[in-house]
């Protein structure tokens, strides 16, 4: 895993990598941008979404016939309650 270690001393601020480093010094204004992709988490297990008839506002719910969760035309944030105040 790659480490970005930020120092700050003096109104200046240097970020360090693999690729070498960047001082910035106060009150100069300069974006630095330090990015690394991180681990990726296990896929979630028993966990199936069909999503393939979304619409706007859907809600995901769970249908038990199918074991999938669902979201869909049926539940949405304007027929979840009375009067589609979600």
């Amino acid at each position: 895993m790659t480490a970005v270690n930020v120092t700050t001393q003096k109104n200046t601020v240097t970020v360090t990598d693999a690729n070498g480093s960047t001082t910035v010094q106060s009150p100069v204004t300069t974006v630095v941008t330090a990015s690394t992709v991180g681990p990726q988490g296990a896929s979630g297990s028993g966990f199936v979404l069909d999503s393939s008839a979304k619409v706007d506002k859907s809600v995901v719910y769970y249908q038990a016939n199918s074991s999938e969760f669902k979201a869909d035309q049926t539940w949405t944030i304007e027929t979840i309650v009375l009067g589609g105040n979600f």
